[in-house]
């Protein structure tokens, strides 16, 4: 099957991932038919065709998603297995992803905030894709503060999604680029205790007021505020402590953790939760898929099933795949 130039004009990788944002674009209008529905590539961009049409890309299936229909060694299918879960979200089924780039031994920057860049030029094109599909994107305070992020798509074609900053005890002063440009709304979340009565913005950004408790706000808070803004693709990609908070708190419905081929030796952790599991018995083992980025390993994860599932095993019943 040849891709068609007449979206992503270039390269097998530029094709799939104008595949990708388009689907993305049509999944809520998918759902709503009812119905599966098959695509192909036109001039002006997907074509709906026959499920046996054989120039079909992706197919839309009713409570599952996308679906693609690339064979397995099309240079565009791993670009589609990646991105389709995320493309599939919807109103009624939103998602939210969670991502980390830690080192071999699990952090994700030194003891001085030194986290640029732990992970390599592939992983970073990676996280602006997430947020060209992403209607907003999720930070903390400590992220901010260490790498002073534009959390833009410059890198990739995509548009731009809400930027919000989780900053409780209002840490952060107005000279970061996220409350000084114009490139995209941001949001800024302090603790309401910390919030003047007329107190509307901070910077160019606009001050969201959650009732906080020990320094913190409630994750669920977050999302139900974005949620009824019309945010269905969520990504909070980081750092640790926020990435933590969203996943202790079982809001997370996919985690991305990409790991490096480096050993840092000690700095700030990656993943840890305030009350982890005494036995491993009762720890997460979620179903997983592996992706090569370079010189990293991204582990894609998906929170809502677990590694008992079929879809675990290798499929030709092995046990052991050199991947790299």
């Amino acid at each position: 099957m040849a891709h068609d130039p007449a979206l992503g004009h270039g390269s097998t990788e530029d094709w799939a991932w104008s595949v990708a944002l388009a689907a993305a674009e049509v999944a809520e209008a998918c759902a709503l038919s009812g119905h599966s529905q098959s695509f192909a590539v036109g001039e002006a961009g997907l074509r709906s065709v026959s499920d046996s049409d054989r120039d079909a890309v992706i197919t839309w299936r009713p409570h599952d998603g996308w679906a693609a229909r690339l064979p397995d060694h099309h240079p565009g299918r791993p670009l589609f297995d990646l991105y389709l879960p995320v493309c599939s979200a919807t109103k009624a089924h939103p998602v939210t992803v969670g991502h980390l780039g830690q080192s071999l031994d699990g952090f994700i920057a030194t003891h001085t905030g030194d986290s640029q860049f732990v992970t390599g030029p592939e992983n970073l094109k990676h996280m602006h894709r997430m947020r060209a599909l992403c209607d907003a994107i999720i930070v903390g305070a400590g992220t901010v503060a260490a790498d002073d992020p534009q959390l833009t798509t410059r890198h990739v074609v995509g548009s731009n999604p809400t930027r919000v900053i989780i900053d409780p005890t209002r840490r952060l002063s107005e000279h970061y680029r996220v409350f000084s440009d114009d490139a995209v709304e941001t949001i800024v979340v302090y603790g309401r205790s910390l919030v003047q009565p007329d107190e509307r913005t901070f910077g160019r950004a606009t001050i969201l007021a959650l009732d906080d408790h020990d320094g913190t706000v409630d994750a669920a808070a977050i999302l139900a505020l974005l949620r009824a803004r019309e945010c269905h693709r969520i990504f909070v990609e980081g750092g640790g402590v926020t990435v933590s908070m969203f996943l202790e708190a079982n809001l997370l419905d996919r985690l991305q953790m990409a790991i490096a081929p480096i050993i840092i030796g000690d700095g700030r952790p990656a993943i840890r939760l305030q009350q982890p599991p005494a036995a491993l018995g009762d720890c997460h083992r979620p179903r997983y898929r592996v992706f090569r980025m370079g010189g990293d390993i991204l582990f894609d994860c998906d929170l809502r099933a677990t590694a008992n599932d079929p879809s675990s095993s290798l499929p030709d019943g092995s046990i052991l795949a050199r991947v790299i």
